[in-house]
């Protein structure tokens, strides 16, 4: 199987319009990368660049040993699911699957073999005879996905391909989608907005904000070690707190309490903290935020001491059924939000607590550059 390399990759529509910045990737056989971000952020325009829909104006793209840039989509062996299945509403699903083989002059035999094998794969095998309008949306992206797969490319392309589904049909796919990728061999190249999606099917993801590559990484450490702001507050639900505190000594002023800053070669006058609902938790808290329990092994041989408990006043509990967000007012802060993993039907708005931020769970950025300090 072929590698996918981008390098360079620049599209420019005018001075002011400029999708994709310079962005140089490389996905190996077997990897499964996700281009994430918001809307707008190039993605998708990255995908089209790939598949042959546009033309990059500066840069290149390699399948293999295969420079493929002014290459027709048709001649990259790259097969593409889009967002809206684009199947032949006239051709049942077994016609939509073979269109592709037959194209390409494949024997009668070797694409019954090919479409019945797929079908099997993904359930249709009882559906190869219906048409597109007598399937559901989770049967009709299937169908999708299998006309992608029996070509069997050097590199497959997912245009949002779960946008269009409910959510409980969404969860299914994104599982189905997760087996069915972990035995092919094939680069795969997935654009969503949607990070559970993107936490969940890569082996890598690259965080996209205005046309350049914020983080490349696999996802542990794309929600472990942010690169920066953007991607600290892109990535997670509910969002990281980021608190911009003014900095005092060897410790940022979190209102009247002290955090201790990590070893910085120079302590600016104001820096950014930040830290995840999940890793605040309550002090003298006993059956809460679980994860939020520092041990030796966490630390690795050096015990912490406890951080100081930091005050502040209940104003908005949100019971979400397995848990609680809790938004707290810390004074000279708008507020820090407390996610409890098992739900405390004891907290009512206007209550004084008290919240305990443990040292291995903070994020620390530079406030002008947004960069991550760490």
């Amino acid at each position: 199987m072929a590698k996918l390399q981008l390098k360079n990759l620049n599209k420019t529509y005018s001075p002011k319009v400029v999708p994709v910045k310079d962005i140089s990737l490389d996905v190996s056989e077997g990897e499964f990368l996700t281009l994430l971000g918001p809307s707008g952020c190039g993605k998708s325009t990255t995908l089209r660049l790939i598949a042959g829909l546009e033309q990059p104006t500066r840069g290149e793209i390699r399948i293999g040993d295969r420079n493929v840039t002014s290459l027709r989509p048709g001649d990259r062996d790259i097969a593409m699911v889009f967002q809206s299945y684009a199947l032949y509403p006239h051709m049942t699903v077994y016609e939509n699957m073979a269109s592709g083989l037959k194209l390409r002059k494949i024997s009668s035999h070797e694409i019954n073999r090919l479409v019945m094998e797929v079908a099997a794969s993904l359930g249709l095998t009882e559906l190869v005879d219906r048409k597109p309008g007598k399937l559901s949306g989770g049967q009709r992206q299937r169908v999708a996905l299998g006309r992608a797969l029996v070509r069997q490319p050097e590199v497959f392309l997912l245009d949002e391909p779960l946008s269009n589904l409910d959510a409980l049909l969404r969860e299914k796919v994104r599982a189905e989608l997760k087996q069915l990728f972990s035995s092919q061999k094939a680069p795969v190249v997935y654009v969503t907005h949607d990070q559970t999606e993107a936490m969940t099917l890569s082996t890598k993801v690259a965080v996209l904000n205005s046309g350049n590559v914020q983080q490349l990484d696999p996802p542990h450490l794309i929600y472990n070690r942010p690169a920066n702001l953007f991607v600290a507050g892109f990535v997670g639900s509910p969002q990281m707190n980021l608190l911009e505190l003014k900095c005092q000594g060897n410790s940022a002023m979190l209102g009247n309490f002290k955090v201790l800053l990590p070893n910085l070669t120079t302590v600016p006058p104001e820096i950014v903290l930040g830290i995840r609902p999940e890793h605040v938790c309550f002090a003298g808290e006993d059956a809460g935020n679980m994860q939020a329990r520092p041990t030796i092994q966490d630390v690795g041989t050096r015990k912490l001491p406890a951080p100081e408990a930091i005050q502040g006043e209940v104003y908005l509990v949100e019971n979400l059924g397995m848990q609680n967000l809790v938004s707290v007012r810390v004074k000279g802060l708008e507020s820090v939000t407390v996610r409890l993993l098992l739900p405390n039907d004891r907290l009512w708005n206007s209550e004084i607590v008290e919240l305990v931020f443990w040292p291995q769970f903070l994020h620390w950025f530079d406030v002008k550059t947004g960069d991550r300090l760490q």
